[in-house]
């Protein structure tokens, strides 16, 4: 508590900056005119409690309690460490299934599947528009052979698993639970997340495939039918990860992801669910960039912005519809192909800040992400990252310890005013489908972006390696190129599965679906038989686009 008034304080502070601070660098001088944080955020030389005028109880108040700004856990890590998942997959089934074999052996605590472009949009490996994608950004999977393949002898009912998929986040959802009762694991008993969000595909990421009224209809179909069946899976992870990729501020990815999740809430309230039935199965999916402390800051903005939305705006009950968890990665679009040894540094730095901000769960990416598909060593080196930050850093033994700090609360309570600044005009504008159709978010994150690069470009911003500190020549790393021929092998097990199943079942089952997709019922529970009949990933969503049509980006200039 201050032992001053604040006008004693204001007075002091003065004080200093004129007599104290000015003549400091009047002798030497500062290495910059202004200081700001990546997000474009002036910095102060100093804060004091001056920029920190709030209640502690109603800003701050404990961890594990409203509103949770000092996180979701009472005791956090000192209880257990989050989750450490390394996000992979790549070629085939069969050769992811031997990295994630290897990771879990490295230590890993649960796995994250990245899939191939085809089959994020919904597409076979052996369509006209697949070629030369098939299994180079992810593992290709076209049936339930293929999921069977990538979860041979990795006991689903003992790992959680993150699955990276959005427009076709129900037929991949589907695949995983018959695979699951395959290994005779009980619905109830898998545990995991899908991303399954389509407004950011839609706002940065581009892996859409229906309009947004059909999408949201699965995303809702999904959250009804896991809320009966499949409990403890989360059923969304509401991405900002993407949106900081594409060059938002920290307070854009915190304003944009929150009114997503907005427009998710509506939709299922519209569709007959109760709040707090789904609410606390829904997670979240941010980037930890470079400045460590504004991205503290930003995790602990958009817990405490959530927490009164969701009882505020929406009403919520209980405690846990109230909570934001989140997963974390690293940001993958400030690795540098130049010295991408330096990447290293840059990922443990963003992890660190993760972990102080209070994750659930964290991926760290790895030092040749820039310039190709991680080998084996490098995602050794960046799991190690983690252990090392949870087992010998000591950043993990203490419940939020940056709280107080005068900076962090400033910081903190910027993010959430401007961040709830950007939800108030998307309200205005009639919710975030219409924001993204006006193309105000995309613009916003577009002149944000070009901001950023012009203070590279200007060298006002130094990024190592790149515009400072470069090396002439340098070393070579060993890089994973994944083999052209992986296309030709995977269209085979393909046609070979078409060609042995009973088509006839296949056939009708799709019929059920595209019947189905004509009116009001859940489609889950039909996605899932057409699954089990060995249907393909691209006979469903074919199905469901004979019905659905595609989306049309508007092009904002």
């Amino acid at each position: 508590m201050l032992k001053m008034s604040k006008d004693e304080l204001k007075n002091q502070y003065q004080h200093w900056y004129d007599k104290v601070y000015k003549k400091s660098i009047d002798k030497f001088p500062e290495r910059c005119k202004t200081f700001k944080t990546p997000s474009g955020s002036d910095v102060n030389p100093l804060y004091t409690p001056l920029d920190n005028s709030f209640d502690y109880t109603d800003k701050l108040g404990f961890p594990g309690e409203f509103p949770f700004t000092r996180g979701v856990q009472p005791n956090m890590y000192r209880g257990r460490f989050w989750t450490m998942r390394q996000y992979a997959g790549f070629g085939t089934a069969e050769e992811s299934n031997k990295r994630y074999k290897y990771l879990l052996a490295q230590g890993q605590t649960g796995l994250s599947i990245a899939f191939d472009l085809p089959t994020q949009i919904g597409y076979d490996s052996d369509h006209a528009l697949a070629s030369g994608e098939v299994g180079k950004v992810g593992v290709a999977i076209d049936t339930l052979a293929d999921m069977e393949t990538l979860f041979g002898g990795i006991p689903m009912n003992k790992v959680s698993t993150s699955m990276t998929i959005n427009a076709p986040a129900s037929v991949l959802l589907a695949m995983y639970i018959a695979v699951g009762e395959k290994q005779g694991v009980a619905r109830k008993d898998l545990e995991g997340t899908i991303q399954n969000d389509i407004l950011k595909e839609y706002i940065a990421r581009g892996t859409y495939i229906f309009p947004p009224k059909p999408s949201l209809r699965l995303i809702t179909d999904i959250f009804d039918f896991c809320t009966r069946e499949v409990p403890k899976w989360n059923t969304i992870s509401i991405s900002g990860y993407h949106i900081r990729e594409a060059g938002s501020t920290a307070a854009q990815e915190v304003g944009f992801t929150l009114a997503d999740a907005i427009c998710y809430v509506d939709a299922a309230l519209k569709k007959g669910l109760k709040l707090d039935d789904f609410a606390a199965r829904l997670s979240f999916f941010f980037n930890a960039h470079n400045d460590v402390l504004e991205e503290v800051a930003k995790f602990r903005a958009a817990r405490r912005l959530w927490a009164k939305i969701m009882r505020d705006r929406f009403g919520a009950k209980e405690k846990k519809s109230m909570m934001l968890r989140f997963h974390t990665q690293t940001a993958g679009s400030t690795l540098t192909a130049q010295q991408p040894d330096n990447n290293i540094m840059r990922v443990a730095y963003q992890a660190l800040a993760a972990v102080l901000g209070g994750t659930q769960s964290l991926h760290t990416n790895s030092r040749d992400e820039a310039l190709a598909l991680p080998t084996e060593h490098s995602v050794t080196i960046a799991l190690r990252t983690q252990q090392v930050l949870a087992y010998e850093s000591g950043v993990a033994d203490q419940v939020d310890p940056l709280a107080g700090s005068y900076y962090i609360e400033a910081a903190t309570d910027r993010i959430e005013k401007e961040a709830m600044e950007y939800i108030t005009k998307i309200d205005q504008m009639g919710g975030m489908t219409a924001a993204i159709e006006a193309g105000f978010v995309q613009k916003n994150i577009q002149e944000a972006s070009f901001n950023y690069m012009q203070s590279i470009e200007k060298n006002e911003r130094v990024i190592v390696g790149v515009n400072k500190f470069e090396a002439k020549e340098e070393t070579p790393i060993p890089l994973l190129r994944v083999d052209p021929i992986i296309e030709k092998s995977q269209t085979e097990k393909l046609s070979k599965v078409k060609a042995t199943r009973n088509n006839e079942k296949v056939k009708a089952c799709l019929k059920l679906l595209h019947n189905a997709a004509l009116g009001n019922d859940n489609l889950m529970p039909l996605i899932i038989d057409c699954v089990k009949e060995y249907a393909s990933l691209g006979e469903i969503c074919d199905t469901m686009r004979g019905v659905f049509g595609e989306y049309k980006e508007n092009v904002v200039i």
